[in-house]
């Protein structure tokens, strides 16, 4: 801590406690570099001091004489300097001796003399630990002055060491001190920030409102700073609203909207002022002179396209308000909308003005050209084509005027109204049913959009399909009602001339036309050889276009509906012809009404053809033309939903009121109160209509007559009413079975080649009389041999074999007899072969059988 010289510098004790206090208790060395040659000054303030202690030693005699001591030349030789300086002081006493001796006078100065050298002596002999003793008694008292500087400097510490703890504690109480007061700074910094920012909200109020109620507030409308004034109010009203805690947030939340409201009304109105001065200026040109196409285009259009930008941004701002967003009122969006579509609205009744009369003049033009004057789908297909295009004229206009397509079909529809006005009464006084469905599959094929199409339209491209829609819709409902009238008149009612009923002979006239061999175009069947008669197409049939008869089957259609019945002839036309051109709920309701009134118009026939002719004609003619009706419908995918039709049966209140009368008691309350809850109230009766079923029905319950009259024919010699009268003969019954089947199945034959084509459907109506003439055989066989039960006879039934003339054929026997007189061929085989064409299944009806 110390510096060397300073450490072994002597300090005597006899030191004035001034001079040791002014004496520097540490000094901090200075650099190597720095540092003066220390050893030389250290060994001179050494001696200095040793030679203050020796003069402090004989300070009670005199100064010693100053003398050249030894300079120490380092810290060892410390002790010789030391003893050079004591014994320094000895040669001086000796010296002071001697000139005491000279000057003794009497015994007492000898006495003290020697005395004195005695002592001198004495201390002679113990001068080395006289010497050392002083040298321990310098090292005391320079280690005592350590330890009291030692002491004092601990006490200086402790005391620093005190004072700066107490320093650090006050430094981290003023710490916290000014961290609490940095935060309360902060928090209080924040809470002016969140005022002012809060605040912004309210005090935006008086200077908008100001601006917006200032008189020329129109004029800032097409400015940037009118847009930024919005977007303000904008943020006002989400704050409110997010904020509805605070005193007046209410309050200001509806001034803020009739602010904005003002706004977006001020936007209205410099729009309609823009819309009128353009409007003006074209309307001034187009009166001053007659302008040709081109010219009226250049003003119609590329003068409305000069402002439409800037129109369109002051728009936007209306149109981005009426988005609905989370939270928003109501009120305040259907305000807004209520704003945007008055410019819809403006735009529509400016843009109608300029165009509807020139749409007019060329829609008139198109229908006043001689060669399309009197048709309605020429007429149709001209005006239709220049109604796209003006309307995709229109389409681009609109989209450099506006965002979005809110209001753009309501426009185009408005424009559309003068084709409307001209096709639409072209559609109600069209009474051909050929052209409307010509009409039809126009509008469907060329303008409207497919429905199973899911990719979406292009960008700038617009449906054109709904505005053709309506148009399509008179279309489609003059179609119908034409098809019901037809139904109505040439199906339902329709009478019948002798000449039309002239059953076979209408099927022979075919066979005699040279038709026999013609076959469908459209079947794509095997046809067989064998199958010589009329040339019924065997697949259903579907008008795809056409306006001739036989231009729209694809075969020769007057052959192949020969023979057919008008009925059945002009219910497959009206299905063929409606097919695909209407709605398909429509279409299945008219389906189930053609076809049941069809139904019910080839029984009618069967019913006159049984009795002008035989019953087997009619049975054979309605099962033809069932057979035919069942194959044609299977093409047109007729949901056989049964539909219920609905009638209120009022036979119980008749029946009431006779009872009562009858009874008594007619003008009585009681009675009839007793009676609301039985009979009084008529009932609501539903007849469940399913044209499907009912031609089902219809056509197994014919083919049942029709085998059922056959087996009769044959077996009436074995019929129960025959079988019971007394003196029946079996034998001879059973002969004359035998007799009339050989006689009448070659004429069963002839008669079902008379109608019936199908080898497969003839050969199954006689197997189903064969079969049936067998059981009846067997119920009669059963029945002898009951009655024969315990008999013996000459005459016994033949087992299975050749039976002899002579006695009763058992079922076995006869059947076998039958199978060689109604020689049924297996037509399996060929059925298989033609299941590729689904005529087995669908067509022949043979699954009915």
């Amino acid at each position: 801590m110390y510096d060397d010289a300073s450490f072994y510098t002597f300090m005597p004790s006899a030191a004035p406690q001034e001079d040791r206090q002014t004496t520097p208790k540490h000094k901090r060395r200075q650099s190597l570099l720095k540092q003066p040659n220390e050893d030389s000054h250290a060994n001179e303030r050494t001696l200095d001091v040793i030679g203050e202690a020796s003069t402090d030693r004989t300070r009670l005699t005199a100064p010693p004489k100053a003398t050249l001591s030894r300079r120490a030349q380092s810290y060892s030789d410390f002790h010789d300097a030391a003893k050079a300086i004591l014994g320094r002081d000895d040669s001086l006493e000796k010296g002071r001796a001697k000139d005491s001796y000279q000057d003794i006078k009497d015994d007492l100065e000898f006495e003290n003399w020697y005395n004195h050298l005695e002592n001198d002596l004495l201390d002679a002999s113990h001068e080395e630990y006289t010497d050392y003793q002083k040298q321990l008694d310098l090292y005391s008292s320079h280690l005592d002055s350590l330890l009291s500087d030692t002491t004092n400097t601990l006490d200086l510490l402790t005391l620093l060491s005190d004072s700066f703890k107490s320093v650090e504690a006050q430094t981290t109480t003023f710490q916290k001190q000014c961290e609490g007061l940095t935060q309360e700074q902060k928090r209080l910094t924040e809470l002016a920030d969140g005022i002012t920012q809060n605040l912004k909200y309210y005090s935006f109020l008086e200077p908008v409102t100001r601006r917006l109620n200032a008189p020329g507030a129109g004029s800032l409308v097409r400015s940037q700073e009118f847009s930024s004034m919005l977007a303000r109010l904008d943020e006002c009203l989400e704050y409110m609203a997010a904020h509805p805690q605070h005193r007046e947030a209410s309050t200001y939340r509806s001034r803020y909207r009739l602010l904005m409201t003002r706004g977006l009304t001020l936007i209205r109105v410099n729009f309609v002022n823009g819309l009128k001065e353009i409007s003006s200026d074209v309307t001034k040109r187009i009166a001053e002179r007659q302008l040709n196409d081109t010219t009226m285009s250049a003003l119609l259009y590329a003068k409305f396209r000069v402002g439409a930008s800037e129109l369109k941004e002051v728009a936007q701002e209306i149109r981005k308000r009426t988005i609905r967003a989370p939270g928003a009122d109501a009120g305040a969006e259907s305000e807004y909308t209520g704003l945007m579509n008055e410019l819809y609205a403006s735009y529509s009744a400016t843009r109608g003005k300029l165009i509807t009369p020139w749409i007019t003049k060329k829609i008139r033009d198109v229908a006043a050209a001689p060669s399309i004057s009197k048709e309605l789908v020429p007429f149709a297909r001209n005006s239709i084509s220049y109604m796209k295009e003006m309307c995709s004229y229109e389409y681009e206009l609109w989209r450099e005027w506006f965002e979005g397509e809110d209001g753009l079909y309501d426009f185009l529809e408005s424009a559309c109204e003068p084709l409307y006005d001209e096709l639409r009464p072209r559609i109600i006084h069209e009474n051909e049913i050929l052209k409307l469905c010509e009409l039809c599959t126009l509008l469907q094929t060329r303008y409207m959009h497919d429905q199973d199409d899911d990719e979406p339209l292009a960008a700038n491209e617009f449906d054109f399909s709904v505005l053709i829609r309506p148009a399509l819709e008179d279309a489609q409902t003059r179609l119908v009602f034409r098809t019901q009238a037809i139904l109505r008149d040439e199906i339902e009612r329709y009478k019948p001339k002798p000449d039309v009923l002239d059953y076979p002979a209408c099927n022979r006239k075919v066979s005699l036309s040279g038709t026999k061999t013609q076959k469908s175009a459209t079947s794509g069947r095997k046809v067989s050889n064998a199958e010589p008669t009329t040339p019924m197409p065997k697949t259903p049939m579907i008008v795809e276009g056409g306006d001739s008869l036989d231009g729209q089957w694809g075969f020769d259609t007057q052959a192949a509906f020969q023979g057919w019945y008008p009925t059945l002839k002009k219910a497959i036309w009206l299905l063929s012809r409606i097919y695909r051109l209407v709605n398909s709920t429509v279409f299945d309701d008219l389906a189930h009404q053609i076809v049941h009134q069809t139904t019910l118009s080839l029984h009618h026939a069967s019913t006159l053809i049984s009795t002008n002719r035989t019953a087997a004609d009619g049975h054979l003619f309605l099962i033809k033309h069932l057979l035919i009706l069942k194959q044609q419908i299977v093409a047109f995918d007729i949901e056989y939903v049964v539909t219920p039709d609905i009638n209120i049966d009022f036979s119980g209140v008749t029946n009431t009121f006779y009872e009562l009368r009858e009874r008594g008691g007619f003008f009585d309350p009681r009675n009839l109160w007793k009676r609301m809850g039985g009979n009084l109230l008529p009932r609501v009766v539903e007849n469940m209509l399913d044209a499907k079923v009912e031609l089902d029905g219809r056509l197994r319950g014919v083919i049942t007559d029709f085998t059922t009259g056959s087996a009769d024919r044959i077996t009436n010699p074995i019929h129960e009413t025959t079988t019971a009268k007394k003196g029946f003969d079996p034998l001879k019954a059973v002969n004359q079975v035998k007799a009339i089947a050989e006689k009448e199945v070659p004429v069963l034959r002839k008669k079902l080649d008379e109608y019936l084509d199908d080898r497969r459907t003839k050969e199954t109506l006689v197997s189903a009389v064969q079969d049936l003439v067998v059981q009846r055989y067997e119920i009669f066989y059963e029945g002898q041999m009951r009655e024969k039960n315990g008999e013996t006879g000459s005459r016994r039934a033949s087992k299975k074999g050749k039976g002899r003339e002579d006695e009763v054929w058992d079922v076995d026997m006869f059947e076998e007899w039958a199978g060689g007189v109604f020689m049924v061929e297996n037509v399996l085989g060929r059925e298989e072969e033609d299941d590729d064409d689904g005529f087995s299944d669908r067509g022949s009806g043979t699954a009915s059988f």
